[in-house]
């Protein structure tokens, strides 16, 4: 028996969500739909710019590990905060989703980090983000017990940002696998790819990483073309599970030569696509670790997903092992 079926190892970021219109984002010269990397100078000027506004826990492997405690699944989560205010609600926010967190904070400075989200009209949202303290999680924050006690260890791609988070990975993987546990990772948004891409192949190749969560813009980015069939072929070749998600298509599934095309989950209102990315990986891990069909995990991957797209905030307000249930997924 494992003590948990996922860990999550992330930037641990606030959210200050607001919405706004597209000339908003034009103004400020902010890239839409993507995750932009600000410094403190700027955030304060986007916050003193921004509506009302709600915060919320989140940063994206953060979400994962909530969506997969919301399921029932046994969760852990390694992120560094600072002993500040922000932290305190990060910590607080993690735990009470029943997550397990014990990352030590450091210090007040850098503050925690976070992230100005601004929601658009269709639902899109993009993220400027200052990283404070995440980018003090190093090796030293690695619990080799929790490691080797999960069924799979999964990091986000952002990861790659701060140098010594790198080593942390690496060290997580290093544990994982002498234990035969599994890796996985997202790529988190295209642009972190086109930052990336060598060393995200090199993880993949190596075997480093077992299992990659993407969206079709970043599988694209990856292998730099805009053909969707050769990229899943060359995913496919390049790492043991991969699982493509298309947007309001659903997902592709590909293992070796097993590909499994499946339907998105259907929705009433697309409100904000925050964390939906993240949820899927949630949905499709928790199915993952309890050994259902890869199909199934992409079911409870595009439940969890459209779930979390019909509201406010990255995190599912509501019982997805309940939904999971009435729609005869668990």
């Amino acid at each position: 028996m494992t003590r948990f079926d996922v860990l999550t190892v992330g930037n641990a970021i606030v959210d200050i969500i607001a919405r706004c219109n597209d000339q908003f984002l034009i103004d400020n010269q902010i890239t839409k739909a993507a995750m932009n990397l600000i410094d403190a100078e700027r955030a304060e000027l986007l916050y003193s710019r921004m509506g009302p506004a709600l915060e919320a826990s989140g940063g994206s492997a953060g979400n994962t590990a909530a969506g997969v405690a919301n399921f029932g699944g046994k969760a852990a989560y390694f992120g560094k905060v600072a002993e500040d205010q922000l932290g305190e609600i990060f910590a607080h926010d993690i735990r009470a989703q029943g997550v397990h967190y014990e990352t030590k904070a450091k210090g007040t400075f850098p503050p925690t980090a976070r992230s100005m989200i601004f929601v658009t009209e269709d639902g899109e949202r993009s993220m400027n983000t200052y990283l404070g303290a995440c980018v003090e999680l190093g090796p030293e924050d690695v619990e080799e017990e929790v490691v080797a006690d999960a069924k799979v260890t999964y990091f986000e791609g952002y990861l790659w940002d701060p140098p010594r988070a790198k080593e942390a990975i690496r060290e997580c993987a290093r544990i994982a696998h002498a234990h035969g546990r599994e890796m996985s990772m997202t790529l988190s948004d295209s642009f972190c790819v086109g930052r990336y891409r060598a060393e995200f192949l090199d993880l993949m190749r190596s075997g480093t990483v077992d299992i990659v969560f993407a969206n079709s813009d970043e599988a694209l980015s990856l292998y730099e073309t805009d053909d969707f069939e050769k990229a899943l072929t060359l995913i496919s070749a390049d790492c043991k599970i991969a699982a493509v998600t298309t947007g309001k298509d659903g997902a592709v599934i590909v293992r070796g030569n097993e590909r499994y095309v499946v339907d998105a989950h259907p929705i009433e209102e697309r409100v904000d696509t925050t964390g939906a990315g993240d949820l899927f990986a949630a949905g499709f891990l928790f199915g993952y670790t309890q050994g259902r069909s890869l199909e199934d995990c992409a079911k409870l991957g595009n439940l969890a997903a459209a779930t979390v797209i019909e509201q406010i905030g990255p995190r599912p307000m509501q019982s997805l092992s309940e939904k999971a249930k009435t729609f005869g997924l668990l």
